[in-house]
């Protein structure tokens, strides 16, 4: 199958992000102390930043509704199909070393009644496996489409997702690793001319989580709406580094990410990284990441970053907090007879919720409820059943 072509506009250089390239030349092994790279424990990825390919792979088990093909296809292809190129060493290492790429495609004008469920299950966390995976949405298609990753590897992938003119697309992206796994990539988004796309990261799992999420637009009017949520444990590193790309007029971007921590070492990293160029004018902005400290020991970076290169714009803004429990949420629930314990649950669960119940697949909330439970579990304790 197909997709028409969205055009891909030109790049001009970042103050804050490396030019995109599909040489590793370009990418030289990081020393930690470069920005993208200061957050990271390099220490910790396994000899990703080093690693040639092994010919590993997850296993694949696919929901396919009729219509959606999946196949397999050379680089060179993969990369011909468009999208922004790798931003950094793992990322251009996943591509290079990936030996071809899975393309899924969902033909234009498709209106899909049920979801595509990509799931990944690693078989162990010895096992190095890179993967190219690119998603093409031909135009004026409506299509939720979900990636699932489970069990325990070493991992790292480059996803590309292109959207058509007028398309409707919901991208969901879950990490639900068993503890031992690492999981490094960039996921690129590339929203077509009054395209619509609501991305849902859900990260849960995982010794080392650090994926590089980036979005830019095709077309005047494209509109992405882009949520995440993120849960630590002990030892457990979680890092999202998002760059949306405004290079064209009347485009829009809200990003709303919410993450908690518990437990000795819990280190969570949040990037968000906005760029307006000069020719996007009448554009609207807004990130915002939000975290909740539920234990000592813990630490959250949120580093939100807007640069702009033109005033004439709807508008732009950013924030990011960190906190514990907010003490009137709580003596609010316990003064209508709801234990301190249970009172602590549902503020998380209500912290959480907002953000899950935008994915719109009744089985993919249910099972992220149980395992945001089952985190819980370590800090607060079980739910009392009735």
């Amino acid at each position: 199958m197909s997709v028409p072509r969205v055009p891909t506009l030109p790049k001009v250089a970042s103050h804050l992000h490396a030019t995109p390239s599909w040489d590793v030349a370009d990418f030289p092994v990081p020393k930690g102390r470069e920005e993208i790279w200061r957050f990271t424990p390099l220490k910790r990825l396994r000899g990703l930043l080093e690693a040639d390919g092994t010919g590993a792979k997850l296993r694949w088990e696919s929901s396919l509704p009729e219509g959606v093909t999946l196949t397999r296809i050379s680089g060179e292809e993969a990369r011909a199909l468009g999208g922004r190129a790798p931003m950094d060493r793992l990322a251009v290492l996943a591509a290079a070393n990936a030996d071809g790429a899975v393309r899924v495609d969902v033909p234009a004008e498709t209106e899909l009644t049920a979801p595509v469920i990509l799931g990944l299950t690693g078989q162990g966390a010895e096992t190095v496996v890179h993967e190219h995976v690119a998603i093409t949405v031909g135009h004026h298609a409506k299509a939720t489409i979900v990636l699932e990753h489970f069990g325990s590897a070493t991992y790292d992938a480059y996803v590309s997702v292109l959207v058509g003119e007028g398309a409707t697309v919901n991208l969901v992206e879950l990490q639900l690793w068993d503890d031992d796994a690492v999981h490094t990539g960039q996921t690129s988004i590339e929203v077509g001319r009054d395209a619509q796309v609501t991305a849902v990261t859900a990260t849960l799992g995982g010794e080392l989580v650090r994926l590089t999420q980036t979005t830019d637009y095709a077309g005047v009017g494209g509109e992405l709406h882009q949520y995440g949520i993120y849960f630590a444990d002990a030892g457990q590193h979680l890092e999202h580094r998002l760059l949306v790309d405004h290079a064209t007029p009347k485009s829009v971007s809200k990003v709303d990410y919410r993450g908690a921590l518990q437990g000795q070492g819990a280190h969570t990293v949040w990037i968000g990284d906005v760029l307006i160029r000069k020719s996007a004018e009448g554009i609207d902005t807004y990130e915002s990441d939000r975290n909740l400290v539920l234990t000592d020991g813990c630490r959250a970076d949120a580093v939100p970053n807007l640069e702009i290169e033109t005033g004439e714009i709807a508008g732009a803004g950013h924030s990011a907090t960190t906190g514990r429990f907010d003490d009137e949420h709580l003596f609010y629930l316990q003064s209508r007879g709801i234990s301190e314990e249970e009172a602590r649950r549902l503020v998380v669960f209500g912290f959480f919720t907002e953000i899950i119940n935008k994915i719109g697949v009744p089985d993919i909330e249910q099972r992220l409820l149980a395992a945001v439970t089952e985190e819980l579990s370590a800090t607060i304790g079980s739910p009392v059943q009735a």
